[in-house]
């Protein structure tokens, strides 16, 4: 009770001098705002700052003048029917194959070429980016940020009240870990207003539902291509995002509620696709290439193999395997960094600091990798209520390039997986410009079905060694058991 009372001493001093500035109408919601810690101005700055960051992280913006600025001019079209018409928003593409949209305070607007490819027509991508215009208007990223600055303000107390900066740290973490994402409130909100911005703008308001539904097939893809089709859905009570059917169908209400009816307004899929056609799908062959369990990057002239049952993702810092099945729990990170002239093992070292593990290495040991001098070392420990044993393999690959991987293993399952993590290790090796010149990338091919065309004999051609009629399902939002149209459009990944 006493604790209690403090923080309660503490929070009449505070409180009255933020509710007196600090609460306005927005006029997205029709609702008043409370953002103590975020004025627009304030917000304006962050975007602008962080914006050269989420390039770099992301691949950069994606070279197509022409695709990016048919963004570009629709995201303007769809700010013109919002509530911030006179707000400066910046939309931009990111270069990366991830399927993703998002929005930063300050009008910054990012869609992947990644979600690009799994949008099926010009109203889908309409809906798209203006569930991230709603993010915007409604000021959910302020509004995060201040619940964020609230969780901060009231551990400050806590510690305070206590003198207790372990336990402050701690509830500061776990506070931040479940303000990351935004509300299954807030994103209901940002569907039923990038409906409302795209009814506005001549769109389709359907196509909202009809995307959600693409994006469930795609997450249900990945499961599948992760060995996690088995998985139980997520409890929608839990989850921090709504449950993607849940938002199909009050998509399609909202839709309803426009007075708009079905079919009545052009989808533009032809439009759209004239604009995707022959656009990069999946990695880019100057980031690397997956196939399959192997990695492949043609100008850092190297490939290695994970192990069974890891699924591997790329991405501009590194590249991460994810067990599954067996191996679910256990990752492996593969990244590369400038030897600036030191051993082998002042680079492993080096590293070891970097990940900023406080264990030392034990079992330190140089040993060779396909000729490569490389460094080995390990130590188990504690994370999440689990024991791991961390593993650092570095190596030498020429000149001042070392790369390495750092292989988290639960320790219940690392005997069963240590020989296949060796194997993974050994298969680092380097490539000839021949096999360099040889790794292609895929793109998309707009396909138009032709009399007698199925579904499974266009499936067949796509292009990967795997599940092509669950990827060719997914791609064209389709179902198993759809008939497609002499005419119809249709989306293929080809080669390049």
């Amino acid at each position: 009770m006493l604790l209690e009372k403090q923080i309660k001493k503490l929070l009449i001093v505070v409180l009255p001098v933020m509710l007196a500035a600090c609460t306005t109408v927005n006029p997205a919601t029709g609702k008043r705002d409370f953002t103590p810690f975020m004025s627009p101005q304030k917000e304006l700055s962050i975007g602008r700052d962080a914006h050269p960051g989420i390039l770099k992280d992301n691949g950069g913006t994606f070279n197509d003048p022409r695709l990016t600025k048919y963004v570009d001019d629709m995201g303007q079209r769809l700010v013109a029917n919002s509530e911030l018409s006179d707000y400066p928003f910046t939309f931009t593409v990111l270069d990366t194959p991830l399927v993703n949209a998002f929005a930063l305070p300050g009008g910054y607007v990012y869609v992947t070429r990644g979600i690009m490819a799994l949008v099926n027509d010009e109203a889908e991508l309409a809906s798209v980016i203006g569930h991230e215009i709603g993010h915007v208007t409604t000021r959910h990223s302020a509004k995060r940020y201040n619940n964020q600055m609230f969780a901060g303000l009231g551990t400050v107390l806590v510690g305070a009240a206590t003198g207790n900066n372990a336990l402050t740290n701690s509830l500061s973490q776990g506070a931040q870990a479940y303000l990351m994402s935004y509300s299954r409130d807030q994103e209901h909100q940002s569907d039923e207003l990038g409906i409302r911005y795209a009814s506005r703008s001549g769109f389709d308001p359907y196509a909202a539902s009809d995307m959600l539904n693409g994006l469930d097939n795609q997450h249900n893809l990945q499961l599948i291509l992760a060995n996690r089709a088995d998985e139980p859905p997520r409890s929608d009570f839990n989850s921090t995002h709504p449950n993607t059917q849940d938002r199909v169908r009050r998509a399609y209400q909202k839709a309803v509620d426009t007075g708009i009816a079905q079919n009545v307004r052009p989808r533009n899929q032809d439009v759209y696709f004239n604009i995707i056609d022959g656009m990069i799908y999946g990695d880019d062959p100057k980031q690397g290439v997956i196939q399959g369990r192997d990695f492949l990057h043609p100008t850092m002239k190297l490939k290695f193999t994970v192990p069974e049952n890891y699924s591997l993702q790329n991405s501009s810092e590194a590249v991460m395997a994810r067990g599954t099945g067996p191996a679910e729990g256990a990752a492996i990170i593969f990244s590369g960094a400038s030897m600036q002239d030191n051993t082998i093992s002042d680079y492993a070292n080096a590293i070891w600091k970097a990940y900023k593990i406080e264990n030392e290495m034990q079992g330190n040991q140089n040993i060779n990798i396909n000729g490569m001098d490389a460094y080995t070392a390990y130590t188990t420990m504690d994370m999440n209520n689990q024991s791991y044993v961390v593993r650092l393999i570095a190596i030498h690959h020429s000149g001042d390039n070392g790369y390495h991987f750092l292989m988290l293993t639960p320790q219940s399952k690392y005997q069963g997986l240590s020989d296949s993590l060796q194997r993974a290790s050994y298969s680092f090796d380097k490539i000839t410009d021949q096999e360099a010149a040889a790794i292609k990338g895929r793109k998309i091919k707009i396909v138009r079905v032709r009399s007698g065309d199925t579904i499974d004999r266009l499936s067949s051609q796509m292009a990967f060694d795997d599940y092509k009629k669950e990827r060719f399902l997914a791609l064209n939002n389709l179902t198993e058991n759809q008939s497609i149209k002499t005419g119809q459009l249709l989306k293929l990944i080809v080669w390049q």
